[in-house]
């Protein structure tokens, strides 16, 4: 029974509403301190109405922007489909997020509103008065505000506001190629980008997660990552919200419980990214590792070096996505590609892999990969407020993915960097999982991510290798000790040059570590970060220090 068109957003839920009405669709797990957020079809519909009667009372208007501030709540989906029947868009933003990078993706965006958990308020108020476009912000109470929203000065209070019954309202959103709303890039080499996510994109791409990932009519989702990502959105909110599966979301990722999560709520699959992957690896083993519910991890990001350990280990299969917020996907499904590989484009999308030139590389030649559709189609994109940005990406009517890859002769993908961010020494580039896998294994760590940093003392272009660790036991570290697991289980071109002691490694909302930031803490905090000091006949040895004999490591010194 259908009475809403099936690609807006708000009548995607509704309809769900009206054929499963008491469908648990999502739940929030409460990490043991808390309890649940449980909702059905009907309460996420009911609610959205009542958050749209509130928006249309405080002025809201088709065609504007409201920014959500908080981490995954129920609310999050509430306010995405009240913002759809008001025929306005939301934008997803970290709550972390605070300063000036907030005060650039509140106005880049043109928000009129925010809607914000008490534990943002204090990044959000301090610059509501250079904000004059942002008319009202709306907050609601949770169990890690550190004041009550009264106390806060021109902030609405949702509980207050919302009305008992639930308002009879029409769908303002009408065209399905309106913005449902802006999805920001990561930012991690520059401002962040706001994304155009129309209604009809989001729709029909969360209506083929059956198909896409391999998702069951009995799977349940989970996932720890920010629904201010496209991951945590379309792969696993939006898929079971179109096809009727269970989705279990974290507030905040945290591997501690991540296997602990899988079992309690009988979740068979979720997501993991890039360096979330190494941190759960590096974990210590456990008797127990593979006695989960857990049918197959989509992950985003595996390294080649301990894909096929990770599925033994933990009793799962790999499917590898590729893919980027703006459109561009690749599949590797369990038992088809070969393991290390980003798999291949669906039908419906044809690529090429393209030099700097343009012009097509050959079978195992690195290049950009370019994406369009099998039809011949255009590829477009529109990053709000850009129109350069949104050109450049569709050169041509391809869209770069602004990865560098390489395919072989079968075909299959395989990732090698971001451009302009791989890491090359000695005319090399270096494969960072391996040292990210030798790290990971030595039990001295919590979490690693490898980065290059750049050296006048290298050839141009070429970098040094830092290994960003985050000790397990910080006060008894010994940064000696890893520079000696590493000569013993690499290649000594593939030592790292510096351990770069961290309390925790800096990432975006969706895991991603961000290198600016460490680069940055790399010039600032020298007395974290240790140097490989050897034998000058060491061909890996980073190209500074004396390298005498008996000067293994020390810190580095300004």
């Amino acid at each position: 029974m259908s009475h809403y068109p099936d690609n807006i957003f708000p009548g995607m839920v509704a309809n769900r509403a009206a054929e499963f009405p008491d469908f648990k669709v999502l739940t929030i797990e409460g990490a043991g301190v808390r309890p649940d957020e449980v909702r059905t079809y009907r309460q996420l519909w009911n609610n959205g109405q009542r958050m749209a009667q509130a928006m249309l009372d405080l002025g809201i208007a088709p065609g504007e922007r409201v920014a959500l501030l908080m981490a995954n709540h129920a609310e999050f989906v509430e306010a995405m489909v009240a913002a759809g029947i008001v025929g306005a868009a939301v934008v997803p933003i970290d709550p972390r997020t605070k300063g000036d990078k907030l005060h650039f993706m509140l106005t880049s965006s043109q928000c009129s509103a925010a809607i914000a958990a008490d534990y943002a308020l204090p990044h959000l108020q301090p610059l509501r008065e250079r904000l004059p476009g942002l008319r009202w912000a709306m907050a609601f109470a949770t169990d890690e505000g550190d004041r009550p929203l009264c106390d806060w000065q021109g902030v609405e209070d949702w509980a207050a506001r919302a009305p008992t019954d639930v308002p009879d309202l029409p769908l303002l959103s009408t065209d399905p190629d309106s913005a449902l709303e802006l999805i920001f890039t990561s930012g991690t080499t520059g401002d962040p980008k706001g994304i155009v996510m129309t209604h009809r994109r989001y729709c029909q791409t969360v209506q083929l997660g059956p198909s896409l990932f391999g998702y069951s009519t009995d799977d349940v989702l989970y996932s720890g990552l920010s629904l201010s990502h496209a991951n945590a959105q379309l792969v696993t909110l939006g898929s079971a919200l179109a096809c009727r599966l269970r989705c279990v979301l974290s507030r905040r990722f945290t591997k501690s419980r991540l296997w602990e999560i899988t079992r309690q709520y009988g979740a068979t699959t979720f997501t993991l990214l890039g360096g979330m992957t190494t941190a759960v690896y590096a974990d210590p083993p456990r008797a127990n590792d593979a006695d989960n519910p857990v049918r197959f991890v989509v992950s985003s990001g595996m390294p080649a070096a301990i894909w096929n350990e990770f599925s033994r280990r933990f009793g799962v299969q790999i499917v590898e996505f590729y893919g980027a917020a703006e459109g561009g996907m690749t599949f590797n499904r369990f038992g088809q590609g070969p393991a290390g590989s980003i798999g291949k484009p669906p039908p419906l999308l044809q690529y090429r892999i393209v030099d700097a030139a343009g012009n097509d590389v050959q079978p195992g030649a690195q290049g950009e990969l370019l994406m369009r559709h099998a039809n011949g189609t255009p590829f477009v994109v529109e990053y709000f407020g850009n129109p350069e940005a949104s050109q450049r990406k569709c050169a041509g009517g391809w869209l770069h993915m602004g990865d560098v890859v390489h395919a072989d002769q079968d075909g299959w993908l395989y990732f090698d960097y971001r451009l302009g961010g791989g890491i090359r020494r000695n005319g090399e580039f270096i494969a960072s999982a391996y040292i990210e896998k030798a790290i990971a294994e030595s039990g001295m760590v919590d979490d690693v991510y490898v980065y290059g940093i750049a050296s006048a003392q290298l050839a141009p272009g070429e970098k040094e290798v830092v290994a960003a660790v985050v000790p397990k036991d910080s006060a008894n570290f010994n940064a000696q000790q890893l520079f000696d697991v590493c000569r013993e289980h690499l290649e000594a071109g593939m030592v790292p040059g510096f351990i770069q002691v961290l309390a925790q490694i800096p990432k975006t909302a969706s895991e991603k570590p961000q290198d600016r930031f460490l680069m940055e803490a790399f010039e600032r905090e020298p007395q974290s970060v240790h140097r490989r000091m050897v034998w000058v006949s060491d061909p890996g040895a980073p190209r500074t220090g004396t390298g005498r004999r008996g000067v293994v490591a020390s810190r580095m010194q300004s």
